[in-house]
């Protein structure tokens, strides 16, 4: 995983899963990178490969720490298999899923 900044967004990169033995690691950096930064923190997830049910929640909960201090969780290059299964979660209503440039033209 790793963290760029600029003033206006910082961005993570995830690895290929995000599950039970990686999140732990995730949740810390996330909540280092949103207390740390300003603006948009933007989660890349054009590598990830697996989810759980824990990733799912360090999702979550990064997306109510970004909102406790002002910020916004976004979600870029959401893989298919992992944008239908925060659809099956509705996940996809609460978190901001940043839409695919080819999607939005």
């Amino acid at each position: 995983m790793r963290v760029r900044g600029n003033p206006r967004a910082q961005v993570v990169r995830i690895g290929a899963r995000l599950d039970a033995g990686t999140s732990a690691g995730v949740r810390e950096r996330l909540h280092k990178a949103l207390d740390s930064g300003e603006g948009d923190l933007i989660l890349d997830l054009s590598k990830l490969e697996m989810i759980d049910a824990t990733g799912l929640g360090v999702l979550v909960g990064s997306h109510r720490r970004a909102l406790s201090v002002q910020r916004r969780l976004v979600l870029r290059g959401v893989p298919p298999r992992i944008m239908r299964i925060l659809a099956v979660t509705r996940l996809n209503r609460v978190l901001h899923v940043e839409a695919p440039a080819a999607a939005v033209a």
